[in-house]
């Protein structure tokens, strides 16, 4: 089938990230990807891409994210959540004052360091595999964006649970460990959620056993949502069907064969969601100057 959009998956524990993509491919019956990968002990919002939606799943991995975690106090472990093994104890002597006075420093653009149990890749290898090979690697910090944290609830000195909004890249596992070196203590994450990737919520994303009924019905399209959804803060522009044969081919286009706002600044960047005039998708196009646009991903 020529299936195309984004179904937004409520992934449960115990499936990895590619379980899911394995299992909507099958159902869907097409090429599919995800947006960026949950641990299997996690839960909440997997968008997983269909067809020509693919070429966009770095746009939505690069959105904003939102989540809800349990941060447990006086406990350290190899992981940095609850499947690792402890590392070290140091009990929790503070109160509900200093928690909140701790979340609020780490509010804003904070360097943080990658933990060892992660896909990023270190010497052709990822980090986890050289955790398990148990090689300590030397990690560079990164800069990630944490956009509000909220205390939800607490139960000191053993617990507290927060959620989240932050930046592409931000480990909440790190997160939680530094929180409890913050906190005069130690901690790791227990129960994480994403409630929130980009435009997909937790209220609407759908559980597996769901997507295999609806699949059943031959109701999926209903669930699919357009690219043009998750690209809703794109600007849009129409490219006249007079260079129908230049939008297939992937030429650049001259302005005066397209409509919308486009930049005045020959030195701006902007990124356009491009449809042809009866309304096809035609792709993500750039400006060149004040002479033409071309495409930087073509989605017809």
């Amino acid at each position: 089938m020529n299936r195309s959009g984004i179904i937004n998956i409520y992934k449960e524990k115990g499936y990895t990230s590619h379980d899911v993509v394995n299992i909507v491919r099958g159902l869907a019956k097409c090429k599919a990807g995800h947006t960026g990968t949950l641990d299997p002990d996690a839960e909440g919002v997997l968008p997983v891409c269909l067809g020509r939606a693919t070429k966009i799943s770095d746009y939505i991995m690069a959105d904003d994210k939102e989540y809800i975690a349990n941060v447990i106090l006086g406990t350290e472990t190899t992981t940095q959540d609850a499947s690792g093994e402890v590392l070290s104890q140091k009990p929790f002597l503070g109160n509900l004052f200093d928690v909140n006075d701790a979340l609020q420093k780490f509010i804003g653009q904070v360097q943080q360091l990658p933990p060892m149990y992660s896909a990023i890749k270190v010497k052709g290898k990822k980090l986890y595999e050289h955790a398990r090979q148990g090689e300590e690697v030397e990690r560079k910090t990164r800069q990630i964006t944490i956009h509000a944290i909220e205390l939800l609830s607490a139960d000191l000195p053993d617990f507290f649970r927060i959620k989240v909004a932050c930046s592409k890249g931000t480990y909440i596992r790190a997160l939680c460990a530094d929180l409890g070196k913050a906190l005069d203590s130690v901690a790791h994450m227990d129960e994480l959620l994403r409630t929130r990737s980009g435009s997909f919520s937790v209220e609407n994303a759908i559980k597996i056993d769901d997507l295999r009924d609806i699949a059943a019905y031959d109701e999926l399209d209903r669930v699919i949502m357009p690219i043009e959804g998750a690209l809703g803060h794109f600007p849009r522009i129409i490219i006249s069907n007079k260079v129908e044969k230049w939008m297939r081919n992937g030429n650049k286009i001259p302005l005066e064969y397209v409509s919308g706002i486009l930049c005045e600044k020959t030195s701006s960047y902007e990124e356009y969601l491009a449809h042809d005039q009866d309304g096809n998708l035609a792709g993500i196009y750039v400006q060149i100057g004040q002479e033409y646009i071309k495409p930087k991903v073509m989605l017809l």
